[in-house]
């Protein structure tokens, strides 16, 4: 989430503010230190019952808003709902049971993520894989530690979980305040020195869109082929499987889909292997390694209208009005100087992922000027889409990126730098207008009442006191 925050707002932003970030880290850092050392010894000052009704109102908040969400936003609006209100429903009903049940989920969370991201390092083998490894063995060994009942018979849980939640976040405060203290420009572009790529003023008062581009309005586009859409064959059903890495169509042959990225000024990317990669099931495991044996020639194809034409159209596509066409322009000149194609490291997706991050460099910061305060960032903080490209971008750089997987980080992306009204902003004046049509509509029935009063069944007048 830092890298995020970084990206969207600018360097120039965040390092006149370094001081106070700092300072925020540390409270963070050591308030969390103080609530896990609190829960170990089993006597909790903790108000473990207030915090439960505020997860409860969270859930219940995230999922009246998760319907304004898209593909794989919804679903993570969902899941996180659901499981914020059911633990907080499992601390109020207390007793052994409810901190049982609440450790053995946290346990399995930690768990399914830690051998995951274990394998997929071993696996992929992309850079500091080894890093990644050692962060899954971490939360592996978490997990163990939430499914053993010491010190606390699972009393602990959820202070263990904000502890390490708080000390995380404080820690990762302190590493972005101090790089950016130290960070005349954003590394991403170190190669533009010229301050023509630095955020600019806005032209006008910062708008607020309620939807995305409409198609006569320029934006920057992403095309995404996904591997059910593109195959050539009707292809067999894998949930999540078939959305995020490959389909396979009824002859055996797998599928991956493409992505590409397009924009008003000509630029188009789209990276792909100059020669047809062998994607039968015995080969494709080895392909997986993000090797430099993998390593193979690619080429760029020129525009939408010759790829569309030469295969098919995308199957979906994210527009963005937002964004910073010199820095995108600067960084395709360097990264069209090396064509070359590696199936999980520098792919169709990973290209486009990294042209998306270069064009919305500093385009939160520039949106505001110089009038950007504290609200800016956290308003950026406090939008569900930050947490869901934050994790999206975790679970790409961890494996690879995949269509699937640029979809929803495109499609998050896009709400944060096209800003959007908040969900419950949105909802509550989605429920006013209703309020206000029923209220129109009893006030007719109230003003026809008297009229129908007066008339009798067949329409005649009624009858009544004679003059």
């Amino acid at each position: 989430m830092p890298q995020l925050v970084l990206l969207l707002l600018g360097v120039p932003y965040l390092r006149k503010r370094w001081r106070a970030l700092s300072a925020v880290g540390a409270i963070f850092l050591a308030s969390g230190i103080f609530v896990f050392i609190d829960a170990l010894d089993n006597a909790l000052y903790f108000p473990l019952n207030a915090f439960a009704v505020l997860f409860i109102i969270e859930g219940v908040a995230t999922l009246l808003i998760a319907s304004s969400g898209v593909g794989g936003q919804r679903v993570l609006r969902y899941t996180k709902g659901v499981f914020v209100l059911l633990a907080g429903s499992l601390i109020l009903i207390g007793h052994h049971h409810g901190h049982f049940v609440l450790s053995m989920i946290f346990g399995a969370l930690f768990l399914m993520d830690g051998v995951l991201q274990c394998l997929a390092a071993y696996v992929v083998r992309y850079d500091r894989w080894r890093y990644a490894f050692g962060a899954g063995v971490a939360e592996i060994l978490l997990a163990i530690f939430f499914f053993q009942p010491y010190p606390t018979h699972y009393v602990g849980t959820v202070p263990y979980c904000l502890g390490l939640f708080l000390a995380i976040a404080g820690l990762k405060l302190l590493w972005l305040a101090r790089r950016v203290k130290h960070l005349a420009s954003n590394p991403a572009l170190a190669a533009n020195d010229s301050s023509d790529y630095l955020p600019a003023a806005p032209a006008a008062a910062t708008p607020v869109w309620d939807g995305p581009p409409a198609d006569s309005e320029r934006a920057l586009t992403v095309h995404v082929w996904t591997p059910s859409g593109s195959a050539k064959a009707e292809t067999r059903t894998y949930p999540v499987v078939d959305r995020y890495i490959a389909a396979v169509d009824v002859n055996g042959v797998i599928s991956t889909g493409h992505a590409a990225l397009e924009s008003p000024e000509g630029i188009y990317i789209s990276l792909y292997p100059k020669e047809e990669i062998d994607r039968s099931p015995d080969e494709f495991g080895n392909l997986l390694r993000a090797t430099p044996d993998n390593d193979i020639p690619g080429v760029y194809q020129p525009d939408y209208a010759t790829e569309s034409k030469a295969w098919c159209p995308s199957t979906m596509r994210v527009r963005i009005r937002n964004y910073d066409a010199e820095k995108l322009a600067a960084f395709w000149n360097e990264y069209r100087q090396d064509s070359t194609y590696n199936l999980t490291h520098r792919n169709c997706s990973s290209s486009v992922a990294r042209a998306l991050d270069a064009a919305l460099d500093g385009v939160v910061g520039r949106l505001h000027g110089s009038q950007a305060g504290w609200r800016v960032l956290v308003r950026l903080l406090l939008t569900p889409e930050l947490w869901v490209a934050s994790q999206i971008r975790k679970r790409a750089i961890t494996m690879a990126w995949t269509p699937g997987l640029t979809l929803d980080y495109a499609r998050a992306m896009s709400m944060l730098a096209d800003p959007r009204p908040f969900g419950w902003w949105k909802m509550s004046q989605k429920a006013l207008r209703h309020i206000a049509v029923l209220r129109a509509r009893w006030r007719a029935q109230d003003r026809s009442a008297p009229q129908r009063g007066q008339q009798g069944p067949a329409g005649l007048p009624g009858s009544g006191p004679e003059a």
